[in-house]
């Protein structure tokens, strides 16, 4: 066992003192009872910006967790009978279980401001919800009105009897705020609370050094940097595999995708825009020795000499996947109150 008392546990984060938070209160009630809602966050997470229009309350994140779960905003609709979590499994970190297009998890979203593989969605949270509710579910807001239950729910959670989709929006975001995980066994070392394994210490080594060249695109806390990429999946590319060019029109953009967040990686098989790996061993080959050249790769994707291979050994591979597996925040995928509430 061991950790390293110099300048690693450092950078890593010096910065880790104590917890803070985010409070609802500073930004005005949104409604005439409303309880404000804290959440929690690491000192080292950034500071989560919420809109003054759309504080953080207990009872609109209750209501947005009953959308969440609820079939009731597909009825009617192209997707009818299906939730959000008909697909986001809480046990896989809110991720889809399957064997086609990979699809983002629903965990710290409420640090990005670009949404869907090529970020054809922007702004906050609302904004993504908007096309949730509009395109995606095409959500019969008279089913909600009409509803036994939902009614008072909104009238609760915003003081108003009419529901509307932004209302609908504004719930559902509120809870996607609370989706936060931040306590994996690589959050307890930062914490100083645990020793990490020499594998798993040489393989954070191996992640943060360019080695392994992970940090450029995975950087610490939220293990993304919420930018676009092109590593090296294709050399040409299909309307499927143009990414980010299809949104931008720019040929820097081409096969360009969101880089995720690694925070739960482990859980969230298959991998790429398109699920073609089904494991990390098969993501950390790609990384190792698979790249492709093109036109609008990545500069970050290649070393000195335009090498664009990593060439590591078997041990830093062993190293790099043990390291990715303390990720995994066991706490988040099991919380009872980020489960159905039916």
């Amino acid at each position: 066992m061991m950790r390293d008392p110099d300048l690693l546990t450092f950078t890593l984060l010096a910065l880790l003192t104590a917890c803070r938070h985010d409070r609802a209160e500073d930004l005005g009630p949104a409604g005439p009872s409303v309880t404000p809602y804290e959440l929690g966050r690491p000192y080292y997470f950034p500071e989560l910006q919420i809109p003054a229009d759309d504080p953080l309350t207990v009872e609109g994140i209750a209501l947005g967790r009953r959308l969440y779960y609820d079939p009731i905003l597909s009825t009617g609709g192209p997707l009818a009978g299906l939730s959000c979590s008909s697909c986001h499994n809480q046990s896989l970190s809110f991720s889809v279980p399957n064997n086609g297009p990979s699809v983002l998890p629903h965990v710290n979203l409420a640090w990005s401001r670009n949404f869907l593989w090529n970020g054809k969605v922007q702004g906050d949270l609302e904004d993504i919800m908007c096309f949730e509710v509009e395109e995606f579910f095409q959500v019969d807001l008279n089913v909600l009105r009409n509803h036994p239950v939902y009614p008072d729910r909104f009238r609760d959670a915003f003081g108003e009897v009419e529901i509307t989709g932004t209302l609908v929006e504004k719930a559902l975001a509120q809870w996607f705020r609370r989706l936060v995980s931040s306590n994996s066994r690589f959050d307890s070392y930062l914490r100083h609370e645990i020793e990490f394994t020499t594998s798993e210490f040489n393989g954070m080594m191996v992640f943060m050094t360019e080695t392994g060249d992970c940090f450029h695109c995975h950087g610490i806390p939220l293990m993304t940097d919420n930018a676009f990429h092109n590593i090296g999946l294709d050399s040409a590319f299909t309307p499927a595999d143009q990414g980010r060019y299809l949104v931008t029109g720019d040929p820097a953009d081409l096969g360009a995708f969101k880089a995720p967040t690694l925070r739960n990686v482990a859980l969230t098989a298959p991998y790429m825009h398109d699920g073609r790996f089904q494991t990390l061993e098969e993501v950390v080959e790609h990384y190792d020795s698979g790249v492709n050249p093109s036109p609008s790769l990545d500069p970050i994707m290649t070393k000195p000499g335009q090498l664009i291979h990593l060439g590591l050994n078997p041990m830093q591979k062993a190293d790099l996947l043990a390291f990715l597996h303390t990720l995994t925040d066991d706490s988040f995928i099991t919380d009872t109150a980020l489960a159905s509430p039916f």
